[in-house]
């Protein structure tokens, strides 16, 4: 990498270690053609669940084994870094990548060779590179580019949650770690609760905002200039589109593959904001966020698949700014691995529980009212930490 302007007169030469790293976001959605070509050259069936074995099986091994990194760029060098056209196409790549695996999807579907046990196997693959294809969309979907929130839509077609643009960018970002939040999960709130109340909250939410919005300049919402009806759109003529190509034979496999990658966003949804809660000032609003209202990981594995989605402080602080340039910062609270072994503990409470509670209880410094409380369980939870009700 050439030397980059350090300031004012002076110049340093910084090398970003991750820059090649970065390409290995486009091994998820290779994950249809490589599911594909290990089928027919084994002939075994189960290379079509190959995404979830790479998801809950590799990928949070490579976590422990890889280790992590919590080196920052300079300073100088960010606006520099986010400048860097390398960076934004290594996430463009992965839309044509996810859309051709779609493809290839629907014709496994509509093949009478494989057994419908394949085709859920392989819709669940296809559902893992949708979830990804959605954390892609929120890499778009917050620059300013007109052009990258165009391609945000087109990312979330797929798994049909296109209100996920306007809801996480002016309501998630606004209302996180507050008990308003649909998508913050609260201490002692299992994935499985919270699961329904952050897909039917997260839609609600896009919906009034985009309402509320359209309504100030004299118009109702029904209009395709609401964000969250030409999001739908997409996705009907997507599925539209797939269904006259290939027939209605693909539509359960469609919402197989819809409905897993959507609840991957959410299980990451429940992670990044565990118990954690913004203390409302004497005026009644809530503090501002910061570093301390987000749970961290630098487990580079899941990192460099995932665009640093686990600098997720930054993240919060900054939510312009491009993954290359995301910064840890000592102060946010740290999860013990990173998100592909989160996901997993999530999907077993007793687990989850054992192993984040604790660490909630920490970070509060023993102090469980401060955190955010799952309301029905919170004589429970303040009896168990020894607070009063």
């Amino acid at each position: 990498m050439a030397a980059v302007s350090a300031g004012r007169g002076s110049e340093t030469t910084w090398r970003d270690p991750k820059k090649y790293l970065w390409l290995l976001g486009l091994f998820v959605p290779s994950f249809p053609f490589l599911s594909w070509g290990l089928v027919e050259g084994t002939g075994l069936g189960v290379f079509w669940w190959s995404g979830m074995i790479l998801l809950f099986g590799l990928f949070p091994i490579l976590d422990q084994l890889i280790g992590k990194d919590s080196a920052n760029p300079p300073e100088s060098v960010l606006a520099w870094l986010e400048e860097q056209k390398y960076y934004r196409w290594c996430t463009y790549l992965f839309l044509p990548l996810q859309y051709a695996g779609l493809i290839l999807g629907c014709l496994v579907w509509t093949s009478s060779a494989y057994s419908v046990a394949d085709k859920i196997g392989f819709a669940l693959t296809i559902g893992v590179v949708g979830g990804f294809g959605i954390n892609t969309a929120h890499e778009l979907g917050h620059k300013k580019d007109e052009l990258e929130r165009w391609l945000s839509k087109i990312a979330l077609a797929q798994t049909a949650y296109g209100h996920f643009y306007i809801e996480h960018n002016r309501g998630h970002h606004v209302r996180v770690a507050t008990p308003e939040d649909p998508a913050s999960s609260r201490l002692g709130e299992t994935f499985w609760a919270f699961l329904p109340r952050s897909v039917w909250g997260s839609f609600r939410s896009g919906w009034e905002l985009e309402k509320a919005r359209l309504a100030r300049t004299g118009r109702g919402p029904w209009t395709p200039r609401n964000d969250v009806v030409n999001a739908w759109l997409m996705t009907l003529v997507l599925y539209g589109a797939l269904t006259l190509g290939f027939g209605p034979a693909i539509l359960p496999y469609l919402l197989v593959q819809a409905v897993f990658g959507f609840s991957l966003l959410e299980v990451v949804n429940y992670l990044e904001h565990y118990g954690l809660l913004r203390q409302r000032l004497d005026s009644g609003r809530y503090e501002r966020c910061t570093p301390r209202h987000s749970w961290n990981s630098n487990n580079i594995a899941s990192n460099v698949l995932l665009y640093h989605l686990q600098r997720h402080s930054d993240h919060h602080a900054n939510p312009t700014r491009r993954y290359q340039a995301l910064r840890h910062f000592d102060e946010a609270p740290e999860l013990p691995s990173g998100y592909a072994t989160m996901i997993v503990l999530a999907y077993f409470p007793p687990l989850w529980r054992r192993v984040m509670d604790g660490r909630v209880l920490a970070h509060y410094a023993g102090d469980v009212t401060l955190a955010n409380i799952q309301p029905s369980r919170r004589s429970r939870v303040l009896g168990r930490y020894g607070a009063a009700a």
